[in-house]
């Protein structure tokens, strides 16, 4: 079995490299920044909320895990 993703982190990466702030995020979001750093520091979370992030960022997070998948 591949590693898991650890999608939170991937979603600090993006957010770094479009040169946003967390502050930003937690705005966008309507939460605390503090809920922010739980987020990048999750495995997993909400798909609704990995909905909004996806929206707010231009990314697809979803394809993160959909390329691991063997449908073989």
């Amino acid at each position: 079995m591949a590693e898991p993703i650890h999608i939170g982190h991937i979603i600090q990466e993006e957010l770094r490299a479009q040169g946003r702030t967390v502050v930003w995020l937690a705005r966008k979001l309507n939460i605390d920044r503090r809920v922010c750093y739980r987020i990048f520091y999750s495995y997993s979370i909400d798909t609704q909320v990995l909905f909004k992030i996806s929206g707010l960022l231009g990314r697809d997070f979803f394809a993160e895990y959909s390329t691991c998948l063997n449908l073989d």
